[in-house]
C-alpha cells in the first residue's frame, strides 16, 4: 500500500513504553494475543488471559524507551492510515449529509494502558473504546499477524491498514448510534444471542473498513490488486471458524463473536466494491444471508 509522502495524523497519543513501566518488544505478546483471541472466541474468561499478561509484564525489561526501526516504521504507517481515515470519513460524512466527522484518537501503547472502558491489554488485540472514542493499538499485534497467523504483506500492507480501519469502523457505528443500541440489546439477552449481535457489529466494521479502502483507492490510487488480496487473506485468517479450528480442530458457531472467514471477507469486499455506506445492512440480514 503506497502512502509515501502522505500526512500523519496529529490525533495520536503515543504511550509506548509508559503503561505499567515495562517495555515488551515486538512479538513479546504474540502468543498471548492469539491465546486471548482464541479464549474469547471459545467463550472463555478474558480475565484469565489478563492475568497471564500481568505475569508476562513482570518478566519484561524495564525502563526501555527506545524503539526499533521496525516499530517506528509501523508507528509512522499507523499515523498515516489514521490520517487517511480522518480525511476519507470527513468526505463521506459531507457527501451523505451526515454532518461534521468527529475523528477518534489513535492510542499507541505497550503491554497495557488505562482506558475509559477499563484496563486495556495487548492480549485483547486492537480495540475501540466508545467511552473515550479512542482506538487502542499495541504495534506488537502486527508482528503476531505475520508470524503466528501467517498474514501476508509487509509493514505497509493493506492488511495492517485494514486492522486500523476496522476499529475506526466501530467508531462510525458509535457515531451512527448502532454501537450503543446493539450493546443495550446484548446486555438484555442471553450469551448466544449477544454473540450474534457482536458478529453483526464486527461485520459492519469490516464493511466500513472496505468503504474506507474504496475511497482510498479511488482518490489516491494507493491500493494494488496484491494489496487487496492480502487484506482479504487477513480477513479470512481472523474469522472465528478459522481461529477455532486452528486452536482445537473444530468450530463452535454458537460462540462466534466476529463472524466466519467467509462472512468477514464478504462484508469487507462489499464495502470495497460499492463504497456506499447505505449498504451497511448487517442488522437487516437474516442469519442465512449474513
Amino acid at each position: 500500500m503506497r502512502l509515501d509522502g502522505r500526512r500523519e495524523s496529529e490525533n495520536v497519543e503515543d504511550r509506548r513504553g509508559m503503561g505499567t513501566g515495562t517495555k515488551i518488544g515486538l512479538g513479546g505478546l504474540g502468543g498471548l494475543i492469539i491465546a486471548g483471541l482464541i479464549t474469547l472466541l471459545m467463550g472463555g474468561n478474558i480475565g484469565d488471559v489478563l492475568q497471564q499478561a500481568g505475569g508476562m509484564g513482570m518478566q519484561a525489561e524495564g525502563g526501555q524507551t527506545e524503539f526499533t526501526p521496525e516499530e517506528e516504521e509501523l508507528a509512522t504507517f499507523s499515523r498515516q492510515v489514521m490520517a487517511s481515515t480522518e480525511d476519507i470519513w470527513a468526505q463521506i460524512f459531507k457527501e451523505y449529509g451526515i454532518g461534521q466527522y468527529p475523528a477518534p484518537t489513535l492510542v499507541l501503547y505497550t503491554g497495557s494502558t488505562q482506558t475509559a472502558c477499563g484496563q486495556g491489554q495487548a492480549a485483547m488485540g486492537p480495540f475501540y473504546c466508545s467511552g473515550d472514542q479512542k482506538v487502542y493499538l499495541d504495534l506488537a499485534f502486527f508482528q503476531t499477524m505475520d508470524k503466528q497467523l501467517g498474514v501476508r504483506g509487509d509493514n505497509s500492507s493493506l492488511a495492517k491498514a485494514y486492522v486500523i480501519a476496522h476499529e475506526v469502523g466501530h467508531h462510525i457505528e458509535y457515531l451512527m448510534g448502532t454501537l450503543d443500541k446493539a450493546h443495550r440489546k446484548m446486555q438484555a439477552t442471553n450469551q448466544t444471542n449477544a454473540n450474534k449481535y457482536s458478529v453483526r457489529l464486527e461485520l459492519m466494521a469490516d464493511f466500513y473498513a472496505g468503504v474506507w479502502a474504496h475511497y482510498e483507492s479511488r482518490l489516491f490510487g494507493s491500493i494494488s490488486d496484491q494489496d487487496l488480496l492480502e487484506a482479504i487473506d487477513c480477513a479470512q485468517k481472523i474469522g472465528d471458524d478459522y481461529l477455532q479450528k486452528r486452536a482445537q480442530g473444530y468450530a463452535q458457531p454458537e460462540s462466534f463473536t466476529h463472524g466466519t472467514s467467509a462472512q468477514r471477507m464478504k462484508w469487507f469486499k462489499l464495502g470495497y466494491q460499492t463504497g456506499d455506506v447505505r449498504r451497511a445492512t448487517t442488522f437487516q440480514e437474516s442469519d442465512a444471508t449474513l
